[in-house]
């Protein structure tokens, strides 16, 4: 290249970048404007007073709509079926689930070889007397009794009957300290004393207004000895009316997923760890206070050497006017203390020039856009047989959308017959940034690829259905921020049909008919949140859809590309396993979008020889990974069904 096409080149990268500043500034300045008009309704006093019409308004839509989804009686009496089996799933999680007086007696009487003093740290400010008078008596209720209850009140003189209660409690069982504070530190503060106070190993956190199940110690205890657990949690509800058989919400979550945990706290309750993960640390740390407990899980499970949750529902957060699970407004601070918490552990893992940013889902769950170093080469691959209008639409989008600039389009031609594909092919070939190359073997989507990859000269590929239209103008930048880093494997997009429903959020190993995988969310709406915001954030999963799939070319090469024995189906999970077996994490984020016209090129999985070729990659994929199969998918709790992709619990 001459000095003057380098001078052109140059330039013309030069304008590229400052226009695209250009626009970026124009659209923050068009955000800016936005917020300070969205803040202006928002504290207009009509607009508060109208609050409960809004909240009758669209309550009233929102069952127009779900009858309008039904299509049918039938539709109907499938929701008031679901929404009956859900009241049956809060009794049986509730009172329903407490041990028999045989089961009681065989839990008591268990000894683990390890007999764990647990030391419960509860804080108290002006506590309620029947809060803290349910709060003690869960304690007290425990199967396993080698525990100690550290309360440190930090009550103001007008609730001493506090001070009297717990003085009752502690006279009573020795298992019971209490200290009067000289003056309220506020969360961090006074659990921090609770700390001081405690003798036991491990330690665990209870919230004053919240209650446990009987089991909770005793399947903790369980954890630590049969699976040298140091840090452990499990699934909660919100409950109402102080009783617990009246949930708001169950949330039953997944293994440890440390993407999931910097997005969103969703560990919370109810944490027991052992005591050395403090290593001189601070518990809670006050620069934190109202969201301590999301700074104090980053910590610690970065620390722990085995992170267990028992996915039993055995934690019951109330909901009253003064909680958190009440609404982020009661303690509005709480928001920028976990922005915070998030971007010291970010620090912490050696990233910089981050940014965190609130989702509609819940301002608590978070956006998290990691710096891009560099700009490496993106190899896009795409196969193709025929449907030229389908590869037009699909590469148009890329040339057209794409704010990424350093990428390449390899076609995989596979037996094409039309003049007209050919014809788009010469057309293609007068940009340089398209090649075509040729797979001249039957179809088998896995070798394509694979032939694909081994033409690219990216650091990175991008494997893409020719029948996907991108949607999201930074889709590339989205993927690339998680492909690029050391402990990611692969990394895919949100895909819509036509229709804006939902054909792929994440893939579950074990979920459909075939127990193979299956896609979550399936068929939901392109605005809904997801089951607990999941929809809204970046997360750890099993696996992505091949049909958007960004990873580093030297791991795919590691891993041996996609397996040929999977000619159609199942390829891109065995693939993502095979990269989780190596101890990469794979990623689905939501802010990647693209419409997948699904099964346009190949039809579809369920009929004729389709059907037969499915029922043997399936037959292959269970036997493959028949231990993965059994142990169940991480990152989907088993009290869902695997019947429903909607995560419906289990009858």
């Amino acid at each position: 290249m001459s000095e003057k096409d380098y001078k052109e080149a140059y330039e013309q990268e030069h304008y590229k970048c400052t226009y695209l500043a250009a626009r970026v500034a124009e659209l923050e300045d068009q955000v800016d404007d936005l917020r300070f008009r969205l803040d202006r309704i928002r504290n207009n006093p009509i607009w508060k007073a109208s609050a409960p019409f809004r909240r009758c308004m669209h309550f009233v839509i929102r069952q127009k709509d779900r009858l309008k989804n039904c299509g049918s009686i039938g539709g109907v009496i499938s929701k008031l079926k679901y929404k009956a089996n859900e009241r049956k799933a809060m009794r049986r999680y509730g009172t329903e689930s407490f041990p028999s007086p045989e089961e009681r007696k065989r839990q008591e009487e268990t000894v683990f070889d390890r007999m764990i003093k647990v030391s419960i740290l509860t804080p108290l400010y002006n506590t309620p007397e029947n809060f803290l008078r349910e709060m003690i008596g869960s304690v007290r209720a425990q199967t396993y009794g080698n525990w100690e209850l550290c309360l440190a009140d930090g009550s103001d003189d007008r609730h001493d009957r506090v001070e009297e209660i717990c003085r009752e409690y502690a006279g009573q069982d020795q298992r019971i300290v209490y200290r009067k504070l000289a003056k309220n530190e506020g969360i961090a503060g006074n659990t921090n004393q609770c700390l001081a106070m405690a003798t036991g190993e491990y330690i665990s956190l209870l919230d004053h207004d919240d209650l446990l199940h009987p089991c909770v110690l005793y399947e903790y205890v369980k954890a630590v000895n049969e699976q040298g657990a140091d840090y452990v949690y499990c699934d909660e509800a919100t409950f109402k009316n102080g009783d617990i058989n009246q949930m708001i919400t169950m949330h039953f979550k997944p293994d440890y997923a440390v993407d999931n945990l910097r997005a969103n706290n969703y560990i919370c309750h109810f944490s027991m760890f052992a005591r050395k993960l403090l290593d001189g640390t601070q518990l809670f740390r006050t620069k934190f206070d109202g969201s301590q407990d999301h700074d104090m899980i980053l910590r610690l499970t970065d620390r722990a050497e085995k992170v267990v949750h028992v996915p039993k529902l055995l934690y019951y957060w109330r909901l009253h006017s003064g909680s958190v699970a009440s609404g982020i407004e009661a303690k509005p601070y709480v928001v920028e203390s976990a922005r915070g918490a998030v971007a010291d552990h970010l620090r912490h893992h050696g990233f910089s020039h981050f940014t965190i940013t609130s989702t509609r889902a819940f301002e608590t769950i978070f956006k998290i856009n990691y710096e891009i170093i560099g700009e490496p080469k993106i190899s896009v691959i795409i196969p193709n047989k025929d449907h030229v209008e389908d590869l037009r639409r699909c590469i148009s989008s890329v040339i057209e959308k794409s704010t990424y600039a350093n990428y390449e389009i390899i076609v995989v031609e596979n037996n094409s017959t039309t003049r007209e594909i050919f014809a788009y092919y010469e057309e293609l070939s007068n940009n340089p940034a398209v090649r075509v190359v040729t797979w001249e073997g039957e179809f088998n989507y896995s070798a394509i690829n694979n032939l694909g990859v081994s033409e690219a000269q990216g650091e990175y590929v991008l494997l893409l259905n020719n029948d996907t239209q991108v949607i999201t103008v930074n889709w590339m930048e989205e993927l690339l921020m998680y492909a690029q880093r050391e402990d990611v494997g692969a990394v895919g997009g949100k895909l819509y049909y036509p229709d804006k429903t939902i054909q792929h959020a994440g893939v579950v190993i074990g979920l459909g008919a075939h127990r193979t995988a299956g896609h979550t969310h399936y068929r939901q709406k392109r605005e809904n949140l997801g089951y607990m915001g999941k929809l809204c954030y970046a997360q750890n999963v099993s696996a992505v859809t091949g049909a958007c799939l960004m990873v580093k070319k030297k791991l795919y090469e590691q891993v041996g590309g996609l397996d040929p024995d999977f000619a159609v189906s199942l390829n891109d999970v065995d693939f993502c396993l095979r990269l989780r077996k190596l101890g990469y994490l794979n990623v689905f984020t939501p802010f990647a979008e693209c419409y997948h016209y699904e099964s346009v090129s190949r039809g579809a999985d369920n009929t004729g020889a389709n059907a037969a070729r499915y029922e043997r990659e399936s037959a292959l994929f269970r036997e493959k990974w028949r231990a993965e199969l059994q142990a169940g998918d991480p990152y989907y709790n088993p009290n869902f069904s695997l019947d429903k992709s909607d995560y419906s619990l289990r009858v």
